[in-house]
């Protein structure tokens, strides 16, 4: 029987974490907007209002920074419990943890971070809420050259005379004409030719045709940019270890 009830509470840990990931990771309150939501111990009421007011100033896009509990003194059950509620993080500030909560922390999927340094403590947080911020795209220049012709091919289509001088300028590449005063037409690479010959990318030191069929107000001196998107840098979401943690020596 009791290795039974032991089984049966590892396996409970194992749900309540990977539920309280599950939790943190979607980060929603009811109008669809992440939150972290965090409980607050510290070891005066002056270090509870300290910490408290310079969280609610952490500037963290789209991710709001709640206290939804504070007090001082040890981090207790009814702490962990009130844990549960939010996003499953007790903040220490100078104070243990109370004697046989651990093994409830594991079980329950919460984590503890104790601190000496509100400093420590203050960035962390920031961090952590930064973590739930999706990554926005970024631009990657690929290739550049500088357009030294102009060829009509139609009634409003043109033929860019280009000389490659960094990178690539690509079939299928998307890519923009810039002139002095700025971008004036951007488009995929539908084909490119040296001479006679269609060729897929053209490399510094090359002459190469860009046909376009719906711009005809490129001039001689205009820059060709060529251009990618991606994803950016990717930060996998914090979700809570289950655990004390002793995070600056404490």
């Amino acid at each position: 029987m009791a290795h039974a009830k032991v089984a049966q509470r590892s396996r409970r840990g194992r749900i309540d974490a990977s539920a309280a990931a599950l939790n943190v990771l979607k980060g929603m309150d009811g109008a669809g907007a992440k939150k972290l939501e965090v409980v607050l111990k510290c070891d005066s009421i002056g270090s509870v209002e300290a910490v408290e007011s310079i969280l609610h100033k952490l500037a963290v896009p789209s991710v709001p920074i709640h206290v939804i509990h504070s007090g001082v003194g040890a981090v207790s059950k009814s702490d962990l419990v009130m844990a549960l509620n939010g996003s499953r993080l007790v903040l220490g500030f100078n104070v243990p943890v109370m004697p046989k909560l651990e093994q409830w922390v594991k079980e329950h999927g919460v984590e503890v971070r104790l601190y000496r340094v509100i400093y420590r403590l203050v960035d962390d947080v920031r961090k952590t809420a930064e973590s739930f911020v999706p990554s926005e795209p970024e631009e990657k220049v690929t290739g550049r050259g500088k357009i030294i012709a102009l060829f009509k091919s139609s009634h409003r289509g043109i033929i860019l005379g280009c000389q490659v001088n960094e990178g690539a300028l690509s079939q299928g590449s998307s890519f923009r004409i810039i002139s002095a005063m700025g971008p004036v037409y951007s488009g995929k690479i539908a084909s490119l030719h040296i001479e006679q010959d269609e060729v897929r990318e053209a490399r510094p030191g090359q002459q190469v045709g860009i046909k376009i069929e719906d711009f005809n107000q490129a001039r001689i001196g205009d820059l060709v940019e060529c251009f990618e998107m991606t994803s950016g840098k990717k930060t996998q979401p914090w979700a809570p270890a289950g655990d004390v943690l002793h995070v600056d020596g404490h």
